[in-house]
């Protein structure tokens, strides 16, 4: 591990990343029943947006100051957040927490893949390439299974198989340029940046004729601009750069379980015996691949 955070720092933040974001399906899921999901979705990146720009300015951080860090801070904005969360709001729409979150795990084997591309890269061993070979055989046998069941339309679930594809790009492009600046700052950016992005989105998709105040609509935006964006997904930026690809993949494996019991719990979400099988060979997947050996 690094040595720029304690061992109590980063055990600390790779909790707030297990647990936290496990439960976000759930919130995005009952936020999109009341809200539209792109203004949902701007409303906490802007909200988030702003308390971690608050925190960071009054610890002294620094604004982006050249062309080139607004160039990347932009960029793997709107490949994170607005393709890779954007995507998971809006097909939660109709599709189930739990099955979101199970196929959002396949962005620990999209990092592996897309880690192993370019001079950087680490070739990933046999081991890795089984996982990933398994890992997308479950996604297409969770995917059928859904469908043959009418559980959500394909659209939606070719929304959600994207939407690691684009987490993981945005996360292995940030680990190989990393910038020098505060990393609350750096998220604090991508999230307003994302959400005035996914803002004019809403707006020319005509959904603010949908948006109407709630309790439940407003108080899923703060859980999720609180709790998911300023805690959850700054201490993700921060350990980007403070542990390895593959120690900080492990949240692949805890976040669907978190996101499969709440949804169980609070929205009696199940998952029937070909969806658990799908399930357990993604995983299986996912574990290969993170914990396979690479070379540089």
């Amino acid at each position: 591990m690094a040595t720029s955070g304690s061992r109590w720092q980063i055990v600390a933040a790779l909790a707030a990343v297990y647990l936290i974001w496990g439960s976000t399906y759930l919130i995005i899921r009952i936020g999109v029943q009341e809200l539209p999901p792109a203004l949902f979705a701007s409303s906490r990146f802007l909200l988030g947006g702003v308390l971690m720009l608050a925190y960071a300015l009054a610890r002294g951080a620094r604004l982006p100051y050249t062309r080139p860090q607004w160039a990347l801070i932009a960029l793997t904005a709107v490949l994170m957040l607005v393709g890779g969360n954007g995507l998971v709001t809006w097909s939660e729409q109709w599709l189930e927490s739990n099955q979101a979150a199970l196929l959002v795990a396949t962005s620990a084997l999209w990092m592996t893949g897309l880690g192993a591309l370019g001079p950087q890269g680490e070739k990933p061993g046999a081991l890795a390439l089984a996982g990933l070979a398994l890992g997308f055989v479950g996604v297409g046998i969770l995917v059928s299974s859904g469908l043959s069941l009418r559980a959500a339309p394909w659209f939606a679930y070719f929304a959600i198989s994207l939407s690691p594809l684009f987490w993981a790009a945005g996360s292995v492009l940030s680990r190989r340029r990393p910038l020098a600046l505060n990393s609350v700052m750096v998220a604090a950016m991508q999230s307003l940046i994302a959400g005035l992005i996914l803002l004019a989105i809403g707006f020319g998709a005509g959904e603010t004729g949908r948006w109407h105040w709630s309790a439940t609509g407003v108080g899923a935006i703060l859980y999720l601009a609180v709790l998911g964006s300023c805690l959850g997904y700054g201490a993700y930026i921060w350990l980007v750069h403070q542990i390895t690809p593959t120690q900080l993949g492990t949240y692949a494996y805890v976040n669907p379980a978190v996101a499969v019991l709440l949804g169980w719990w609070i929205l009696d979400e199940h998952l029937n015996s070909s969806q658990i099988a799908g399930t357990l060979v993604i995983l299986l997947g996912v574990l290969l691949a993170t914990l396979s050996p690479r070379q540089k």
